[in-house]
C-alpha cells in the first residue's frame, strides 16, 4: 500500500493535477490499492479531470478572446505536405 494518503487540496496546477491523475491511474492500473483506497483514488480522479477540464475550459476561453474569435486552421498540415517530397 503507498506510503502516501490520497489528497483532498485543490492542485496548484494543471501540471500538478495531471501528475497526480497519472500516479492514481499508475496505483490502480497496478492494483497496489486496497477497495476502499481504490475508491477514494476513484473519487480524487474525478475531481482531478473535472479541475483540468475547466482549466482547459479557461485557456479555451483567453485563446478566443486573443483571436478574436476567430481560431486558424493548424499551419502544421501545410508544413507536412511541402515536407513530405523534400526527403525522395
Amino acid at each position: 500500500m503507498p506510503k502516501n494518503p490520497i489528497s483532498t487540496s485543490t492542485p496548484a496546477s494543471f501540471e500538478q493535477a495531471m501528475a497526480e491523475l497519472e500516479q492514481l491511474v499508475a496505483q490502480m492500473e497496478a492494483g497496489e490499492l486496497p477497495l476502499e483506497a481504490s475508491v477514494a483514488a476513484y473519487k480524487r480522479g474525478s475531481e482531478l479531470v473535472k479541475f483540468c477540464s475547466l482549466q482547459l475550459d479557461k485557456v479555451d476561453s483567453q485563446v478566443k478572446v486573443l483571436e478574436g474569435d476567430m481560431l486558424k486552421p493548424f499551419a502544421g498540415e501545410a508544413l507536412k505536405d511541402h515536407s513530405s517530397g523534400a526527403d525522395e
